[in-house]
């Protein structure tokens, strides 16, 4: 069962520790590229804002996003912006979300995101705390996937897995971290795989933030990804 309370408090630290690690930042680093391609910290900064804003229409029963042509747009309008500017917006929009979360009553319902996607209320503060702590990463600002919490680290690997899960072009294949956890996920079809490495480093691969060189496969080789 997922835990909205808990998750809820894993990301008012989160969002206070990327807001944090970025008030250090100054105008000219904002302009320049984050680690994901074709996109400025500025970009990744705006991408925060309008997400808060995204899930509190999901909260609110509203679409996510007007389409994918203004969720776009309203990144690119937004990305130039100096640096007080944009931490002020992903402040003030994590305290709507959070205030919207507070307000919201039954959260077994069920709701619905991008692309028809369909989940339980109650997983929406996750889905958030995702965004936060992996944008963190993308600003590339000295915060890296082996600083993640390590409780965060396992349940995103558990819901990447999940998402892979069932996939045609994914060989059945077991994950395998440094400390013994243990993952499964593909589909039924291929010879299985078992694929073994740091969690930090198996989190990267699964969320495409890294290559998977660092992992080690075995039974067949690395598998390849389908784009989230």
């Amino acid at each position: 069962m997922n835990d909205h309370v808990h998750d809820l408090a894993l990301l008012n630290d989160a969002t206070d520790r990327l807001l944090a690690r970025a008030s250090g930042l100054d105008n000219a680093a904002v302009a320049e590229p984050s680690r994901l391609p074709g996109w400025t910290r500025g970009h990744v900064l705006a991408h925060l804002a309008r997400n808060a804003d995204a899930l509190l229409n999901v909260l609110a029963g509203r679409p996510m996003y007007a389409g994918a042509e203004a969720r776009n747009a309203d990144i690119a309008r937004d990305a130039p912006r100096p640096l007080d500017a944009q931490l002020q917006d992903v402040r003030a929009t994590a305290d709507a979300f959070a205030a919207a979360a507070d307000a919201s009553a039954d959260w077994s319902r069920t709701v619905e995101l991008r692309n028809g996607v369909t989940d339980s209320a109650s997983r929406v503060p996750f889905r958030r705390l995702v965004e936060v702590e992996l944008h963190h990463v993308d600003l590339g600002i000295g915060y890296e996937l082996e600083d993640l919490p390590e409780e965060f680290t396992g349940r995103e690997i558990a819901f990447l897995a999940d998402r892979f899960t069932g996939s045609a072009t994914v060989p059945p294949t077991t994950l395998t971290a440094a400390d013994g956890q243990r993952w499964t996920t593909g589909g039924a079809d291929g010879e299985p795989v078992t694929v073994t490495g740091g969690a930090a480093d198996l989190l990267g691969w699964l969320a495409g933030r890294r290559d998977g060189s660092a992992l080690t496969a075995s039974g067949g080789p690395l598998p390849v990804l389908p784009p989230l």
